[in-house]
Formats: structure tokens, sequence, C-alpha cells
């Protein structure tokens, strides 16, 4: 089994962060050890677990399904999830994106699931 990298966790905490300053977002354990992030009552990031040896997300990307799954660290979501957009990322891929467009991805997904109210209220927020 491969090695996660250093980096990893650090990067699924920053991740989760993210997520949850969004409008709305909130955290749940629906799974009871798995955290997500749902805005409403819908999850826009599967966000694993703390305790995960190799941690990953799951995001819906109507938009950059195609960039995502051109990498190895990406695959589509089971459960059927894979035929609507969603992808699994495992943040200790070798070739994990950037956190900046980690991040773009959580946002793209929170775009794809969150009320439309909550959206003008991001893009407000982005152009102040």
């Amino acid at each position: 089994m491969a090695r996660p990298k250093p980096d990893a966790q650090k990067v699924a905490v920053a991740v989760r962060q993210f997520a949850l300053g969004m409008p709305g977002a909130w955290e749940d354990t629906p799974w009871e050890e798995d955290e997500v992030a749902k805005v409403g009552n819908k999850i826009f990031v599967f966000m694993g677990h703390d305790s995960d040896p190799t941690p990953k997300i799951c995001v819906k990307l109507p938009e950059s399904n195609a960039q995502a799954l051109g990498l190895d660290c990406a695959t589509p979501a089971g459960y059927g999830l894979g035929r609507s957009g969603w992808v699994v990322i495992e943040l200790a891929g070798r070739d994990r994106p950037s956190l900046e467009v980690l991040c773009d991805w959580v946002e793209e997904s929170y775009r794809a699931i969150a009320p439309k109210k909550l959206v003008k209220e991001l893009d407000a927020a982005h152009e102040a």
C-alpha cells in the first residue's frame, strides 16, 4: 500500500474548513463515522473521517468532471453517484491537485447543490 503524502491530513483539514465556510454550510455525520458538508439538507462534500489513514473527498463536478477523472488520484464515486458527476479524490495521491484546485472543486460542488439564494450570497462575498 502506498504511503500517504505527509501533508494529506493537513490538506483534508484545509478542505473541510473551506467547505464549512461556504454560506449555509454545516457538518453532519449521517453514517456515524463519515463526515459530510451539507447545505440545507443536501450533501455537497463527502469528507471521510479524521482518522482515515488515506484521506479523500467526494464532490459533484458537473463542469470539471473530465479534468478530475484524468488524474490517477480520482475515480468515479460508487453507488451510482459517478453517473451523476460525483468524483472521489484521494488526497494522498501522487498527482493530487493543489489545495486551490481542490477548493475550486468544493465550490463547484456547492454551486451545483446549494439554493440559488446562497449561491448569490457566495458571489457577493467574492465581489467584496
